[in-house]
């Protein structure tokens, strides 16, 4: 079966860290590109960052840049997301995204209280 699980949110204080994790299955996940995506209420759908097959190249949106760090593990097909010095506004629900198009986690939620 084809699918994305993520874990690893919850609730934090702010300038505190987290890492989430993304157990992909089904798909040989070696050869594809991997993403972190967030949502908060009330808005749409954004991409956190990126890695490559490889994992040498990652890309970061500005919001998180210094303070996330994408990685990827080929042998145990997991993506992680470290998160530090989060943010309130880092409040969002956490997506996994690759292999196609449509194929996205569950989604964890991760929670920065003030």
């Amino acid at each position: 079966q084809v699918q994305l699980v993520e874990s690893g949110g919850g609730l934090v204080q702010s300038g505190g860290s987290l890492r989430l994790s993304c157990a992909a299955s089904g798909f040989a996940f070696r050869l594809y590109v991997m993403s972190w995506h967030r949502q908060a209420p009330g808005k749409e759908r954004e991409l956190v960052a990126s890695i490559t097959s490889s994992g040498i190249t990652t890309n970061y949106a500005d919001f998180v840049k210094g303070r996330f760090t994408i990685s990827r593990d080929n042998v145990k097909n997991t993506v992680f997301l470290q998160m530090n010095n989060l943010k309130p506004e880092d409040t969002a629900v956490y997506y996994c995204h690759g292999f196609r198009s449509e194929l996205w986690g569950q989604g964890t939620q991760v929670t920065v209280s003030s």
